[in-house]
C-alpha cells in the first residue's frame, strides 16, 4: 500500500494509506482529511482538490493532461510549476511515500 504525506498550509502533516489505482484525492477523502474539497467528486471538472507536487516527487507522475492544465489555471490558490490535482494522481508502489502539500484554499 503507498503512503501519501500531506502537508497543509500551516505545516501540520497528515499521513494516509492507499490503494494501488486509488486516487490521492481518494485516499485523502476516505481518511477525512481537511484540505481537499473534491467537489466533484474526481471527475476532473472543479479544481477543487488542487495540491503542490513535493519537487523530488513530480518526476515520477504522468505528464499532465490538457483538461487537468486548464482546470488548473482556476485554482483558488496560486498555480505553481508543482500544482496538480489530485484526482489525477493514481497511486502506484514508485509513489510510496508521495509529499503533497494542500494550498491554503480550495475554493
Amino acid at each position: 500500500m503507498p503512503a501519501i504525506t500531506f502537508i497543509h498550509s500551516d505545516g501540520k502533516s497528515d499521513r494516509v494509506e492507499a490503494s494501488d489505482g486509488e486516487s490521492a484525492m481518494q485516499a485523502a477523502t476516505r481518511h477525512g482529511l481537511d484540505g481537499i474539497l473534491a467537489e466533484c467528486g474526481g471527475n476532473a471538472m472543479c479544481a477543487t482538490c488542487h495540491v503542490y507536487v513535493d519537487d523530488a516527487w513530480l518526476a515520477r507522475l504522468p505528464d499532465i493532461a490538457d483538461d487537468e492544465d486548464a482546470l488548473l489555471d482556476g485554482t483558488a490558490s496560486e498555480r505553481r510549476p508543482n500544482s496538480r490535482l489530485s484526482c489525477q494522481i493514481h497511486l502506484t508502489p514508485v509513489l510510496d511515500g508521495l509529499v503533497l502539500r494542500l494550498p491554503e484554499r480550495q475554493v
